[in-house]
């Protein structure tokens, strides 16, 4: 057996990152490497870096342990100890290679300098640092038009890393008869103290209109069960404005879902553990989902979208989580920032939802203000009705993506800087 003389390390972060950035491109990499003859095989260690990230499970060490591919794997809060002491955790081979596949893009270069290694960054909306990187896989071509045009050479268009996403044969929840919406009212309590009652309310307003749509909620890694009955009860004086309750929550066997809610009204909502679903996510109509990075992730996939955030409680900011959960304890302070948040910073910002803010136009609709669960649900009848406007929609999410093949594309790049340090 050749000798491995080289290092290939992998910086990521999240359960996303992790399923459709990192292990696709592993599996290209060695289908490659397999390929060739034992002469030509390249001897080199797969390790992989985690690195600390909000969104993150605490579970990514396990998960991608469980695959065997990893010859060593970091855990995100030895990142910083890793990057100082690195000869702590195992010997690093003279030469080698940094790839940035989730995370923030310096954490990757800032390890492939103190290494001594190369560095390739694929850059999904921005490279942000391409003066200290040696190659930039980018998503698609606004990718490269913002990168200086004296770093340009080092940049190759290879598409887009979740366009390669393959749905599981073994998941048949879909009746053809029945439509599926996806209800993701956040991960942080500070949202779901808002987004459990207000979006228990507009799966009643649907249901009793349309009794052939059917609800699934992923729920977050961040959160679980017992949280959506706290927030739905009257210890969150929230769920005060709003009708809607949780009547049970009841195990599911068998099935591709977990849970299932059934609410005062009836209406049944299956809940999915799994994180990542995209599997599911890709077979649903529509989604209703809060803002955040789960905006970026269901336009990856192509699944048109209704984007809300309800402003009427922002007084209640003694719900929400760091700085603005302290100081909202104090009623004046909460009051003034509550003025300041609505009648300066939500004005005067564009776009909330990702998809709009890097396309700079609205492609997916934004209800943002004094909303309600029954306005959200008509519009979303209406849309369900108008199959050409969610196809509109989807078309023009993945036009902003790139195309497929990225990672077998990424993993070329990355096998010829090997051969090139052999």
């Amino acid at each position: 057996m050749k000798k491995k003389s080289l290092a290939v390390v992998i910086v990521s972060n999240g359960p996303g990152e992790l399923a459709t950035w990192v292990r696709p491109v592993v599996d290209e990499l060695n289908k490659i490497n397999e390929s060739l003859f034992d002469k030509d095989k390249l001897g080199f260690t797969l390790r992989l870096v985690l690195v600390p990230c909000p969104n993150a499970t605490g579970r990514e060490f396990a998960v991608a342990n469980s695959w065997n591919k990893f010859e060593l794997i970091t855990k995100a809060n030895s990142f910083w100890k890793l990057l100082v002491k690195p000869y702590s955790f195992a010997n690093w081979p003279k030469k080698g290679i940094v790839i940035f596949l989730g995370g923030d893009q310096l954490w990757s270069i800032l390890l492939a300098k103190r290494l001594g290694y190369i560095n390739i960054t694929y850059a999904e909306w921005i490279s942000r640092w391409p003066q200290w990187t040696n190659e930039i896989a980018a998503m698609n071509v606004k990718v490269k038009e913002l990168i200086p045009q004296r770093y340009k050479n080092k940049c190759q268009i290879i598409g887009d890393l979740i366009a390669d996403i393959k749905l599981n044969s073994e998941i048949s929840f879909k009746n053809k008869d029945v439509n599926y919406i996806a209800l993701l009212p956040g991960s942080k309590k500070a949202k779901l103290s808002i987004g459990i009652p207000f979006f228990l309310e507009i799966a009643d307003h649907i249901a009793k209109k349309n009794q052939n749509i059917n609800f699934i909620i992923p729920i977050a890694p961040t959160t679980n069960k017992s949280e959506y009955l706290f927030f739905q009860s009257e210890r969150n004086p929230i769920a005060k404005y709003y009708s809607s309750k949780i009547k049970t929550i009841q195990n599911i066997k068998d099935s591709s879902f977990d849970y299932v809610i059934e609410t005062s009204r009836n209406t049944k909502i299956y809940l999915i553990k799994k994180h990542p679903c995209y599997e599911i996510l890709k077979e649903c109509d529509l989604a209703i989902t809060t803002v955040g990075a789960n905006t970026a992730e269901l336009a990856a996939i192509g699944l048109p979208m209704l984007v809300v955030l309800p402003t009427q409680h922002l007084n209640m900011m003694n719900a929400w989580d760091g700085i603005f959960g302290v100081i909202g304890k104090i009623s004046f302070i909460n009051r003034f920032i509550s003025f300041i948040i609505k009648n300066f910073y939500l004005r005067k910002k564009k776009f909330f939802a990702w998809p709009n803010i890097k396309a700079k136009k609205m492609i997916v609709p934004e209800r943002i203000g004094n909303i309600s669960p029954r306005t959200i649900a008509r519009e979303v009848l209406y849309l369900m009705q108008n199959r050409d406007q969610l196809k509109s929609i989807s078309d023009n999410l993945l036009k902003e993506r790139g195309e497929k093949g990225a990672a077998q594309k990424l993993a070329y790049i990355i096998f010829d800087s090997i051969k090139k340090l052999c």
